[in-house]
């Protein structure tokens, strides 16, 4: 049982699919989760199979937290550990604050938030299992700045990052490293259901300092930074990669 385990939430697709596939190619076995795209899912599990290394398939919506009890239990059964979590899936209703509505709030809310909880948890307990472990949570530049249409998803990653300071302090005993990368707009298939997309994009590619847009790739080397023995001494802090665009407002 001395093979490494690493699971992403929300790796179908995206940033959660770029990590997923990075940390197989680190030689780590993976977990992949998804709610939806089956099909999406098992592609990633191909690709992770074909670096030779073991992959879980599991569905679970991780706002649910019935499901994240019944998936840490999966992955019990079938690697007996796990080292690495990071906490990527994300949902989220974007609308004018006036058209919110109490379901809106909720469903945001489990899923941006309360999941990293009860994931935090559960994670925990395999984790001690082999001496500690590493937690990396996405947010993004709308928990510390104003969006457009974003206010409840603003707010939950606004509450994921608190939560991140919460656990780091108290994992720290655990030999557990908790921390979060919020990332500046980068057009992935989940900014699609940005009303603003095409504005977001635009000003992107004009604004940022580093003259050019933040691309998943600049994500994915934040999260293995951070997943890494270097960065040991980073507790409960959230690291922006934004290309500096973040210093303009």
């Amino acid at each position: 049982m001395t093979q490494k385990v690493a699971l992403v939430t929300g790796s179908s697709r995206g940033i959660g699919k770029a990590t997923a596939l990075k940390l197989a190619q680190a030689g780590y076995d993976i977990v992949i989760n998804y709610a939806r795209s089956k099909s999406s899912a098992l592609k990633v599990a191909e690709e992770i199979e074909a670096l030779g290394r073991k992959v879980l398939v599991v569905k679970a919506n991780v706002g649910d937290v019935s499901k994240i009890k019944a998936m840490f239990q999966q992955i019990d059964e079938e690697f007996g550990r796990l080292d690495i979590f990071v906490n990527n899936a994300a949902s989220g209703v974007q609308r004018p604050i006036m058209e919110l509505e109490e379901n809106h709030w909720d469903w945001t809310i489990n899923i941006n938030s309360k999941a990293l909880l009860f994931c935090a948890q559960e994670a925990a307990k395999l984790m001690e299992k082999n001496g500690g472990g590493k937690i990396v949570s996405i947010s993004s530049l709308g928990s510390i700045r104003y969006l457009e249409n974003y206010t409840v998803v603003g707010v939950s990653k606004a509450a994921l990052e608190a939560l991140t300071r919460y656990l780091a302090v108290e994992l720290a005993a655990k030999n557990i490293v908790v921390n979060a990368v919020s990332g500046g707009a980068v057009d992935t298939e989940a900014l699609t259901h940005f009303p603003n997309r095409e504005e977001l994009l635009q000003e992107a590619k004009e604004k940022t300092p580093a003259g050019r847009m933040v691309e998943i790739e600049d994500i994915v080397n934040c999260i293995m930074f951070l997943l890494s023995e270097e960065s040991s001494m980073i507790r409960g802090q959230t690291i922006i990669v934004d290309g500096g665009i973040s210093l303009l407002v």
